[in-house]
């Protein structure tokens, strides 16, 4: 199926311009505030994750778009939280938004929460794993039906399992 030319063009400023307010805003919080199933100290998750897992699920960061192999993942499975295993996300709400980072148009039932951050002008709503507060990604209203969202997650804080 062929996307419209402003469809394109409407995610790709769209992506753009997180990227940008990304890079001018980072995020102040180490992974989402809150008591969680899961947790562990910094030297814990460190032990745990990649320097670029623990940098966006404990930081905050955002990767480098288009640098994750499992934005161009199509088989059936589930997505899960590279901190803790929760399973996030089925291959079945997988799409391309040809934004760079693998994104979704619903989570797991009880699997993500969110939260607004930002400043006043430059809102945005961050999706971190319900189960160790790891910072996934973000989601935003110029999704595919049926939901209109598009879940757009940073692949090094997921993992892939075949089904």
């Amino acid at each position: 199926m062929m996307e419209s030319p402003e469809f394109s063009r409407r995610l790709f400023l769209g992506s753009a311009a997180m990227a940008a307010g990304v890079a001018a805003f980072p995020s102040q919080l180490v992974a989402a505030p809150g008591r969680f199933e899961v947790a562990k100290t910094p030297q814990q998750w460190r032990k745990l994750l990649s320097p670029q897992a623990y940098a966006v699920l404990r930081e905050g960061k955002t990767e480098r778009a288009f640098s994750s192999p499992l934005d161009r993942e199509k088989r059936r499975g589930t997505f899960v939280c590279a901190g803790c295993a929760l399973p996030l996300f089925s291959s079945a709400t997988k799409f391309d938004s040809g934004t760079g980072w693998p994104s979704f148009y619903a989570p797991l039932p009880n699997a993500v929460r969110t939260r607004q951050e930002g400043v006043a002008f430059f809102k945005q709503t961050e999706v971190h794993c319900r189960r160790c507060g790891g910072h996934l990604g973000h989601v935003f209203d110029d999704g595919p039906k049926p939901t209109g969202k598009r879940y757009c997650m940073n692949g090094v804080a997921l993992a892939f399992r075949p089904a």
